[in-house]
């Protein structure tokens, strides 16, 4: 018995299943080679724009993503699969993790405008969610912060933009705020002259903005100098550190007290 097809067969079911699957193949491939183009395009234009690299390639991989997928509809649909059951069962999928996600979706866009609008950027010492310290590194959910302990702290994005963010690296300059108290009875103008002249033999203090040397308070236990001198921000710390224990020693060769908080209670003896 000869084997043979029957050409009628051929024409019916399978030259067009061919054409099918060919045409299928083709746009699969295409479709693949133009969605790498306009990705690159994509990157490329995001760069020129100053945009960060590690959000660009976060957009360019969904667009990558989205791109691919409309391929494979395309080319399912020319098979003559029905594709809008599958539509709609991606886009409940997509509901759902959506849904699931909703924080880490938070924290997304919270770190898209972290990183284009650089409130802070590496190497920034900042305080915010409740912590401070030298930003290391700034990802699409979440930062990596170092503390000044040497601990690193890592703080979903929506937690920072959430909330108010103080960038003390921001600014080139900051001023130092420090208030030493002495005794009614020492001499007021001979502890400010002391403190000047400390800040005049300290080259880090800048010129302009001038210091600022001042009585502040008349305190219950004490009289109040406040003291402002302006510093680069980097020598923020140790000027602060260095002029309290100059301050202290200077006062204590001169003569001049630090009083703590005291209370004087005088008692009267009634005449019985």
């Amino acid at each position: 018995m000869q084997d043979f097809i029957d050409p009628s067969l051929v024409d019916l079911y399978v030259l067009p299943w061919a054409i099918r699957l060919a045409m299928a193949l083709v746009i699969f491939i295409v479709g693949r080679m133009v969605v790498r183009v306009i990705c690159s395009v994509a990157r490329k234009a995001m760069l020129k724009s100053n945009l960060d690299s590690m959000l660009a390639d976060f957009l360019v991989t969904i667009l990558n993503t989205l791109l691919l997928l409309v391929v494979v509809i395309a080319a399912l649909n020319q098979l003559g699969v029905d594709t809008t059951s599958m539509i709609a069962l991606i886009g409940a999928a997509g509901l759902a993790v959506g849904l699931a996600l909703q924080g880490t979706l938070a924290n997304f866009a919270a770190g898209v405008m972290l990183i284009v609008f650089r409130p802070f950027v590496n190497g920034n010492f900042i305080e915010a969610a409740g912590c401070s310290g030298v930003v290391e590194k700034i990802t699409i959910f979440s930062t990596f912060i170092k503390t000044t302990d040497n601990k690193q702290v890592i703080v979903p994005n929506g937690a920072i933009y959430g909330g108010t963010i103080t960038n003390f690296s921001a600014k080139e300059t900051r001023r130092v705020d420090l208030v030493f108290g002495i005794g009614y009875g020492d001499d007021l103008l001979k502890a400010k002259q002391i403190i000047e002249q400390i800040i005049s033999e300290d080259s880090r203090i800048l010129a302009d903005p001038a210091p600022a040397v001042v009585l502040g308070e008349l305190a219950d236990s004490s009289v109040n100098i406040n003291v402002r001198p302006w510093v680069k921000s980097d020598d923020y710390w140790p000027v602060r550190a260095d002029m309290l224990e100059r301050v202290k020693l200077a006062f204590d060769d001169q003569g001049v007290s630090i009083p703590y908080p005291q209370m004087d209670v005088h008692l009267n003896k009634s005449a019985d």
